[in-house]
């Protein structure tokens, strides 16, 4: 009897640092995962990189808030994938006329432009199938450009900034569930697009004849579309042990043939695929690619007719293919529900309905609280 009870406290010895590691290294597993205390999986806890939206559900009475701010920026003239300086475009009015001004050509061009948005999210699982969801943008942006004098030649007479911002357009919808198991997940994005942002922004502008008169900006300029739009996708997410992928295909569909201006913006169609590899419990390190069809733009704003290139609706959208590095950071237990992640987005590709200006980089940074 002595002899079996000195087995049994030699075994338990030898096993109880072996189950109390392996119990550890399932508690990591399941805050890596999502792992209710059930043992079910909570497919919402691992989410996309922070530029992908509408790439997750919530569980039924769970909300989640989020603050997203995004900044990109533009510069340089493109046709096509041909780069092009100032001079290239206003010293050949026979490659590039200027439709609102004849023969004379393009006499103001672009330089640099910057886009800031903050955008204010609310998701609530209305169902376990059906998340609804609703999202508020506030834009600023910024465009400087040089003006030519006069109605030809290459003579730079200035440079000036215009600038625009204000609430911008405002999105309503949910996703539905299709499929989901312990490691995949599948839902559709639907999502419908409301016309809050201002399509008639104005500020002063420096003309070839050295004047300096208060306009209509151009399109690039305006905060919104003017039309309803819809925004129809299908996400899907996948996870095993430390690592987490996904793909999503969404679309921008304009509803109406034209806004109350006399014109549509251009139809978008966006692919993106992304894998993430998680690090420890609360980092994980994510990659993706995204490639993007933005049309130009129908019809024409009688106000916007000033000899700039972003003037043209013809001067709009292209094929696009970017690649996008970032991270998310999930405190866990020291901050349950929240997470906070960044995503920096480079150009490897630009194919322009051109000339206007190229992609330089894009930067997301977002924090989101679910409870």
């Amino acid at each position: 009897m002595k002899t079996i009870l000195k087995v049994g406290l030699c075994a338990a010895t030898i096993l109880t640092p072996a189950m109390t590691a392996q119990a550890h290294d399932n508690n990591i597993q399941d805050e890596i995962h999502g792992i209710t205390a059930s043992g079910t999986r909570d497919h919402g806890s691992i989410h996309a990189p922070i530029g992908v939206m509408g790439d997750h559900q919530h569980d039924a009475g769970e909300w989640m808030l989020s603050y997203r701010y995004m900044r990109m920026e533009m510069s340089d003239m493109r046709d096509g994938t041909n780069d092009l300086s100032p001079e290239e475009i206003v010293g050949n009015a026979a490659a590039f006329p200027n439709p609102n001004a004849g023969p004379a050509g393009f006499r103001v061009i672009p330089d640099e432009m910057t886009m800031q948005m903050h955008m204010f999210g609310a998701m609530y699982g209305v169902t376990d199938w059906f998340t609804a969801m609703a999202m508020a943008n506030y834009v600023k942006k910024d465009m400087n450009h040089i003006t030519f004098a006069g109605m030809a030649g290459t003579t730079r007479l200035g440079e000036f900034e215009t600038e625009a911002s204000g609430w911008g357009d405002t999105s309503v919808g949910g996703m539905f569930k299709l499929y989901e198991d312990d490691t995949h997940h599948i839902h559709l994005n639907a999502t419908l697009s409301l016309p809050t942002g201002s399509i008639k922004e104005e500020d002063a502008v420096l003309t070839p004849m050295g004047t300096t008169p208060t306009l209509r900006l151009p399109y690039a300029m305006q905060l919104g579309s003017g039309t309803y739009d819809a925004l129809p996708g299908i996400t899907y997410t996948g996870h095993n042990d430390v690592w987490n992928w996904g793909a999503q295909y969404a679309a921008t569909i304009r509803l109406e043939s034209e806004n109350n201006q006399n014109y549509a913006l251009g139809d978008k169609h966006k692919i993106t695929g992304w894998g993430g590899y998680q690090f420890t419990p609360w980092l994980r390190a994510t990659a993706r690619l995204t490639a993007e069809h933005v049309g130009d733009i129908d019809g024409a704003d009688p106000m916007i007719a000033a000899p700039v290139t972003t003037a043209d609706p013809d001067n709009y959208g292209g094929k696009f293919v970017e690649g996008s590095l970032g991270f998310n950071i999930v405190p866990g237990k020291a901050l349950p529900g929240a997470q906070m992640a960044a995503e920096f987005t480079a150009p490897l590709y630009q194919d322009l309905n051109g000339p206007q200006m190229k992609r330089d980089y894009g930067l997301m940074i977002g924090l989101q609280y679910a409870f």
